[in-house]
């Protein structure tokens, strides 16, 4: 699913707002992120950092969350926006992975610029997927 330049710019600014709510006070590293789903609902997520490092989550997964925790389960982009415009991390890529490959991914830096394009699948060649399960 590729996205018009008015869901986009939509979806930045979702993503831009959210970041302010990021809870990153070990890494300093605040991430927003804003999830479209099929039927053009948006759900936003960030960063939650946590004393005991493992137990943090990123701003992907819990837009993600989010959206399932409602019924969703069908979603055609996601927006991250970091200072730098990162990757998602493994985890995360696994769990986009797990509701299709073909979302669209845009990774934006602060100044709104988007640095990368691409698909679950560009990030995830050869995902583990459900139906690899036997």
């Amino acid at each position: 699913m590729s996205i018009n330049a008015e869901t986009k710019e939509k979806l930045i600014a979702t993503a831009r707002h959210a970041r302010g709510w990021a809870y990153a006070p070990y890494s300093h590293y605040a991430v927003g992120a804003a999830l479209l789903t099929a039927g053009g609902k948006i759900y936003d997520g960030v960063n939650i950092e946590n004393a005991a490092y493992p137990t943090g989550i990123c701003a992907e997964r819990v837009a993600i969350f989010k959206a399932v925790s409602e019924g969703e389960r069908e979603f055609g982009a996601i927006v991250i926006m970091t200072e730098n415009a990162g990757s998602p991390c493994g985890s995360c890529r696994q769990v986009m992975a797990e509701f299709g490959l073909s979302m669209q991914v845009l990774l934006v830096d602060t100044a709104g610029n988007v640095r990368v394009d691409t698909t679950v699948e560009g990030l995830l060649p050869e995902a583990f997927r459900p139906e690899d399960l036997i």
